[in-house]
């Protein structure tokens, strides 16, 4: 039981990948606070699935404080958390011919999940980790943060790349106070996203530049997760895991 003793704020946590990282941390041991937008049964469900080790958490990420009054709540509820999951995200197709207010509405929307409430939960978890001895951090990037993406999906890359970014900021900048944070970075993940491309496009669109010619499971994204957050793990701090089946390789 390698996370024996762990509380992990898993945000997004009732879909696909969210999910299997749940399954994955309690399985190691881990308490979780499970949190979740809309999907309340979803999430009750996920944490009935792991013994009741946990509590669920309900927060709208894309409003303002949202992340913030979530912290809150997970650290008035488990009192100690010991490390941050940031997985949830969002992606919206948008092509340029958009109207310039629908253009900024996908814009604003995909930051403030993806990024701006990303960076609320690292700055809360900072500064509750200082007056604990510690912690961890692990994003959930992409690889379009890393490589580009299509026109239609600008923001989501661009998001992307800028929790990238904050990630290795928080490793220089914080490592020396015990405080680590970790990239992950995967390609395509078998995910309801994932499986709406395939619908309209097709298995081997999706795979055709993957050497390894399939996606990744949900489950392969959770045993990651669990691997970084081990107290054994501690240079790993300012990683970013590339999980792309050689799609992109730097």
């Amino acid at each position: 039981m390698t996370l024996d003793g762990q509380t992990v704020l898993v945000t997004g946590a009732t879909g696909a990948i969210g999910q299997a990282i749940c399954r994955a941390l309690a399985a190691e041991g881990a308490r979780l606070a499970i949190h979740y937008g809309t999907g309340r049964a979803a999430a009750e469900a996920l944490l009935g699935a792991v013994d009741g080790r946990g509590w669920c958490l309900q927060a709208d990420l894309a409003a303002p404080g949202g992340a913030t009054a979530l912290w809150s709540a997970a650290e008035a509820l488990a009192g100690r958390i010991t490390a941050l999951v940031n997985n949830a995200g969002i992606r919206s197709d948008l092509p340029l011919t958009a109207t310039p207010e629908e253009w900024r509405a996908v814009w604003e929307r995909e930051f403030r999940v993806n990024l701006f409430a990303a960076a609320e939960l690292c700055r809360a978890a900072i500064l509750h980790f200082r007056g604990h001895g510690g912690g961890r951090i692990v994003n959930m990037a992409s690889r379009a943060g890393q490589r580009g993406y299509t026109s239609a999906a600008m923001a989501y890359g661009a998001s992307k790349a800028g929790l990238i970014n904050i990630t290795k900021s928080i490793a220089r900048e914080h490592g020396r106070e015990g405080i680590t944070a970790v990239a992950i970075a995967p390609g395509w993940v078998r995910t309801a996203m994932a499986e709406a491309f395939v619908a309209e496009h097709g298995e081997a669109a999706a795979v055709a530049d993957t050497p390894v010619g399939r996606m990744a499971s949900p489950a392969e994204i959770g045993e990651i997760v669990a691997f970084c957050l081990r107290p054994s793990q501690l240079s790993l701090n300012g990683a970013v895991l590339d999980v792309n089946g050689g799609s992109y390789l730097r």
